[in-house]
């Protein structure tokens, strides 16, 4: 039971569970690169299996378990904290002397909201959060929720052998990581940034976009897994743009790339069904 690939997996759960942890405590800067370690773990602890034959049901249902925590509940809860941060940018806005208490002190304005949170929720004291959109962050429930039925889905569903069906997990929570990523490196600065930026952040954009990229994970639409059977262009052609795409976009536009991996992603998996489809139509 305690084989390499099974520590791997064990590792992976850690990672979210670390995430978790330094995301309640305002953390946001530090939490998602766990769950970048945990995807890096998930891929490896397949791989370490197969390799010395140790794949079997306990390493299975050990993989499940820890994604759950990783790629659902971890993303959940910092996606909770980003609907938080988004309900409130008043402190962050115009006023300099504002910029200058929060500067390089992150940790302590995303810690202060969320206690807020805590206290209009839980014991009635009056804030920011003292109305009924209080209860907005828990939105962010359904992204571990639906993970853990597309997970289940994952492991029972024959035809993901070659294709997913549904957005994967992992792909999802990278997803998710962005938000906080980019809020606290643009913190300081925040005013700055534009209408866009601002509506993107706004905590009812980021319960909308938690809950439909919830939805696309359970979707029954086939999409690209990057799983080479061979290396001809004919039968790889959109892995090969994926992948060639995605280094142009991480090289020109460096944190924005992970949504725009993601976009990518979703459009040349439509486009692969279609040209699959077609060629079968073809073909009768």
């Amino acid at each position: 039971m305690f084989n390499l690939a099974n520590l791997l997996t064990g590792m992976n759960m850690l990672c979210g569970f670390i995430s978790i942890i330094l995301a309640l405590a305002g953390r946001i800067d530090i939490a998602p690169l766990f769950i970048f370690a945990g995807a890096i773990l998930d891929f490896f602890d397949g791989f370490v299996a197969r390799k010395l034959g140790v794949s079997g049901p306990i390493g299975k249902q050990l993989d499940s378990l820890a994604d759950v925590i990783t790629f659902g509940v971890a993303p959940g809860i910092l996606t909770l904290v980003m609907i938080i941060l988004g309900i409130d940018y008043s402190s962050l806005i115009p006023v300099e002397e504002t910029a200058r208490t929060y500067q390089n002190d992150l940790t302590y304005y995303v810690y202060f909201q969320i206690s807020a949170w805590v206290q209009a929720l839980f014991y009635g004291v009056p804030n920011n959060f003292d109305a009924s959109i209080k209860y907005l962050p828990f939105v962010a429930m359904i992204i571990p929720f639906l993970s853990m039925f597309r997970l289940a889905k994952f492991k029972v569903d024959e035809r993901q052998s070659d294709r997913f069906f549904g957005v994967p997990t992992p792909l999802n929570s990278i997803f998710f990581a962005f938000f906080p990523l980019f809020f606290s490196l643009n913190i300081n600065n925040w005013a700055h940034q534009g209408k866009i930026i601002h509506f993107i952040f706004d905590c009812y954009t980021i319960a909308g976009i938690a809950f439909l990229m919830s939805l696309l994970m359970i979707v029954d639409v086939p999409l690209l897994a990057l799983k080479f059977k061979n290396f001809t262009w004919n039968e790889n052609k959109f892995r090969f743009l994926l992948v060639g795409k995605s280094l142009i976009i991480i090289l020109i536009f460096k944190l924005w790339a992970i949504p725009i991996i993601v976009i990518l992603y979703l459009i040349l998996s439509l486009f692969e069904n279609y040209s699959t489809k077609k060629h079968e139509i073809s073909q009768k």
